[in-house]
């Protein structure tokens, strides 16, 4: 698919081999460390559907929705952006809504895209006009 030993096929590679669903740019450092190099390199993998951008510097695997037909992040956009926070340092946790339901305490079924964290976010991930938002736990 593409050139061998080319910075592209490089990260096509890591990239199909990993069980990960979340990627951010410090993870193809150990391939170039030009980041404009690898930026045009991602760009192009989203190009060719193989990635899907969910934020400023993360990138999500992509995969062909049964329903539609068009392309959605393979881990849902929750588990994709979880995992990129936990990759730039940040600790997830549940959200209040979501332990409330757990606990039994109310039976309003949270949404999901309210994810916990342990210190201030600016990141904004999201997708196709729906965007997770923070709640400090």
């Amino acid at each position: 698919m593409y050139r061998k030993k080319s910075l592209l096929s490089k990260i096509y590679k890591k990239i199909q081999r990993s069980k990960d669903l979340a990627f951010v740019l410090k993870d193809f450092y150990r391939f170039s460390t030009d980041t404009d190099q690898l930026i045009r390199a991602l760009r192009k993998l989203t190009k060719d559907k193989l990635l899907i951008k969910i934020g400023k510097g993360a990138y999500a695997k992509a995969k062909k929705s049964e329903l539609t037909g068009k392309y959605i992040p393979a881990g849902g956009l929750i588990n994709s952006g979880k995992q990129a926070l936990e990759k730039f340092g940040v600790k997830t946790l549940p959200s209040s809504s979501t332990t409330a339901y757990n606990q039994g305490k109310t039976t309003q079924i949270p949404t999901g895209r309210t994810i916990g964290v342990n210190r201030r976010v600016s990141r904004e991930i999201s997708f196709n006009g729906i965007s997770l938002s923070y709640e400090r736990v």
